[in-house]
């Protein structure tokens, strides 16, 4: 994980808006209908290469692939892993149970209504190892083709994967949470290997807590996600720490998330895995509150912060200089050295979803990288 030296960093959460042709590609493919293989293949690729120069023209320090071969950044395990199949999960959001109408129309999002859930019903095991060796050749031939020095890719960790896919077939939520573990550590393992950043997707550490597990008191919780972290890091454990960065998420969907669970109470669980730096939402209402958290709470040796410096579910764009008073804020806690912008979420979490406007999307990474360098004259003169 590069740190700042000179000047603060620039980076995001994962997804960005997909090209349309690309969406409508991904939607046929989704509902069953018959896609040319190469011609998908091909056009990811392509889709890739702009991503990855748009980033940089933003001022994206650590850029990625945008996502652009996954139908999401959880369901594309479906695709890669056996195991899957049946009937599809049903989600129950705790903070939508009281305002009924907002839950329709979060639930009516084009890519949300399509995503495709189904359930574990046999032994999973990797069907197709070469989806990942592809995203990671077509990151590389983007960036050899732009300005962009540094590079992520993001991958389901085993407890997003059990979230979204309800197990039918493990004798225990142990024994399921480790059996994705094993089946996804080749993909882990050919990113890294790559020498590129493993960002390690985890919103089951936080949206779980009001979806997957809100029956449980705050303890039980915690010692569920305590578990997703030790199968997150069996899953790990070849890769150094160094190589390896994860993001906490309550949810990107605008809904009241007045059950979100605080940081405070996960930020230790979090910190208990292998990844050195960890991105979380930072920005939006509910949680741009919780920087004061670092004020008693001390960040362990050897890790980096990338708070959301950027809300993924509103068309404001940020001002530079409020992008800047929120880096600094973390840097005054934590180090300089210590700290990544990075944005809440991602601004393409399903395929076809819309919630801020492509072109304000890079409006916005490109307010980002001014506001961090507006930071970095106070913290560098």
């Amino acid at each position: 994980m590069i740190r700042s030296t000179e000047r603060f960093l620039t980076t995001h959460t994962g997804s960005l808006p997909r090209p349309e042709d690309l969406v409508r590609m991904m939607y046929a493919k989704e509902e069953g209908v018959p896609v040319d293989g190469t011609a998908l293949g091909s056009r990811v690729r392509a889709a890739v290469a702009e991503v990855v120069r748009k980033q940089a023209d933003a001022g994206i320090d650590i850029v990625n692939d945008g996502e652009m071969s996954k139908p999401s950044y959880a369901t594309y395990v479906k695709d890669r892993l056996d195991g899957f199949g049946g009937t599809g999960n049903t989600f129950v959001y705790q903070d939508l149970a009281d305002f009924p109408k907002l839950a329709q129309r979060v639930f009516g999002d084009p890519g949300r209504s399509r995503r495709k859930t189904p359930a574990c019903n046999g032994p999973i095991k990797v069907r197709d190892a070469d989806a990942a060796r592809i995203d990671v050749h077509n990151l590389k031939a983007a960036l050899a083709e732009t300005k962009a020095a540094h590079a992520f890719l993001s991958a389901a960790s085993p407890g997003l994967v059990s979230l979204f896919f309800r197990n039918n077939y493990y004798p225990s939520q142990e024994a399921y949470l480790f059996a994705i573990a094993d089946a996804m550590r080749a993909e882990y393992e050919t990113v890294a290997a790559a020498g590129i950043v493993l960002q390690i997707d985890c919103p089951d550490l936080a949206m779980g807590r009001h979806i997957q597990y809100a029956a449980l008191t705050l303890e039980e919780f915690r010692k569920r996600a305590g578990m997703h972290i030790e199968a997150l890091n069996h899953a790990l454990a070849n890769i150094p720490p160094d190589k390896l960065r994860m993001h906490l998420c309550w949810g990107n969907y605008e809904g009241p998330h007045h059950c979100d669970v605080p940081l405070a109470d996960i930020i230790d669980i979090a910190f208990q895995a292998r990844a050195s730096a960890i991105s979380f939402e930072a920005a939006n209402p509910r949680h741009s509150h919780e920087w004061t958290l670092f004020e008693r709470v001390k960040l362990p040796p050897g890790k980096v912060l990338i708070p959301g410096v950027l809300e993924s579910k509103s068309n404001f764009i940020e001002h530079p200089e409020l992008v800047a008073q929120r880096i600094t804020r973390y840097a005054r806690l934590v180090g300089r050295e210590n700290v990544i912008a990075g944005s809440d979420c991602g601004y393409g979490t399903w395929v076809g979803q819309a919630a801020v406007d492509p072109d304000v999307v890079w409006a916005k990474l490109a307010a980002m990288a001014e506001g961090a360098r507006l930071a970095s004259r106070e913290f560098w003169k």
